[in-house]
């Protein structure tokens, strides 16, 4: 996969130039639109920084802040499921804001998509981190209260593939995961697709943009 061999370099010089805020780990947001392949790279730089020096890297991603089913069911939003009102940001804002200090240790929740739910402190954090990366859609979003988060982040990469790329990627998504072509149609073209646009064209500069130009990975 040359292509995400070259964003990977490029991310990890990006990375070893950032400085971190006095007192503080290093945060490191990956931002992009569903299907834009920014949890695969978040997830590759986090390995290749371990690799380096083991646990010096942890993955925090903005899927472990999804509102859970019941929430989602009495507000209504059930049926957008991922579109950024359909997220807990004064958590992830206050789990990013208590994890940054230097040596604090802590968990982070995810999300399981096979039983579409999150998983409280799923995912512990040990003190000898020194880089967080911080993974998701609306990273970057000018717009409150999702503008809160960019302010907590000390660089960040910005993933942009074409809404065609997009589209297969999506479709290719929904039907490996079993659901017949029109419900997968549905779900990329009035869910997916929709809150890609509000990403591309809502979310403030990055710091370092890849342009991807294939259909590529997920």
């Amino acid at each position: 996969m040359p292509e995400l061999e070259q964003d990977i370099a490029e991310a990890l010089a990006m990375i070893a130039r950032t400085e971190a805020s006095p007192g503080c780990r290093k945060v490191i947001g990956i931002v992009g639109p569903p299907g834009s392949g920014k949890s695969t790279l978040a997830a590759e730089l986090v390995e290749r920084l371990n690799l380096v020096r083991p646990e010096q890297a942890a993955l925090v991603p903005m899927d472990g802040f999804h509102m859970d089913n019941a929430t989602l069911d009495r507000a209504g939003l059930h049926a957008v499921k991922g579109a950024p009102q359909t997220f807990d940001v004064a958590a992830f804002i206050a789990t990013l804001r208590a994890l940054r200090p230097s040596g604090v240790t802590g968990a982070t929740p995810i999300f399981d998509r096979e039983q579409d739910c999150t998983i409280p402190a799923a995912r512990k954090l040990v003190a000898d981190v020194e880089i967080l990366v911080v993974e998701g859609n609306y990273l970057l979003l000018s717009e409150p209260p999702w503008c809160g988060v960019g302010k907590l982040l000390d660089a960040t990469i910005a993933l942009k593939p074409t809404l065609a790329a997009l589209e297969q990627r999506l479709m290719a998504r929904w039907l490996s995961y079993g659901f017949p072509h029109e419900i997968a149609y549905r779900k990329t073209h009035e869910n997916d697709l929709r809150n890609a646009r509000l990403v591309l064209e809502k979310s403030t500069a990055a710091t370092l943009t890849l342009h991807q130009q294939g259909v590529g990975r997920l």
